[in-house]
């Protein structure tokens, strides 16, 4: 009989194999990071509701919401991961968010993309700026220049100047 004590290691050991295994965009079943997995898409007004309940505004450049207009600020088909990474944030920091950016056309392609529902945009503001600069890694700077923090979540924020480009993963420990 395997004692106590000789067990709970190998079965911690055992789990934190299974989750890499099959985290998303990890390991042997998830295909690889370049790879998109099946997630729960909002709608515009789904997302925005989640956004009022948290006290998380947003705005426009064009007043308007149209996901196929880059000057609106568009949640439709953003993940819900990323719409709750969005309220980890403000419940986390504190801080005022106003999200500038959403799923619109207009930005950078790529799998984990604004227009896949991957990222958000988020005005700078003091606030924000200092908890990204203390909590989380500072891991580089990205291939356009742009310097790079790591949350523990693993979730990146990237300072682009006038806002924060924040690729969520997954929802930061909601």
């Amino acid at each position: 009989m395997v004692s106590h004590m000789r067990l709970r290691p190998v079965l911690t050991a055992l789990a934190l194999v299974l989750g890499v295994l099959f985290a998303p965009g990890v390991g042997v079943l998830g295909g690889g990071a370049t790879q998109a997995h099946a997630v729960t898409k909002l709608t515009h007004a789904e997302a925005t509701a989640r956004f009022s309940s948290s006290g998380i505004t947003w705005s426009s450049s064009g007043g308007c919401s149209d996901r196929n207009v880059a000057t609106c600020t568009s949640f439709d088909q953003l993940n819900l991961a990323t719409a709750q990474g969005a309220q980890t944030l403000k419940s986390a920091t504190g801080c005022a968010l106003n999200i500038t950016g959403g799923t619109e056309t207009g930005h950078a392609g790529g799998t984990y993309s604004h227009w896949n529902g991957y990222k958000l945009d988020f005005a700078k503001s003091t606030c924000l700026t200092n908890y990204v600069h203390n909590v989380f890694t500072y891991i580089g700077v990205r291939g356009d220049g742009a310097p790079q923090y790591k949350a523990g979540s693993g979730n990146i924020y990237a300072d682009e100047g006038n806002h924060w480009d924040v690729t969520y993963y997954n929802c930061g420990g909601c």
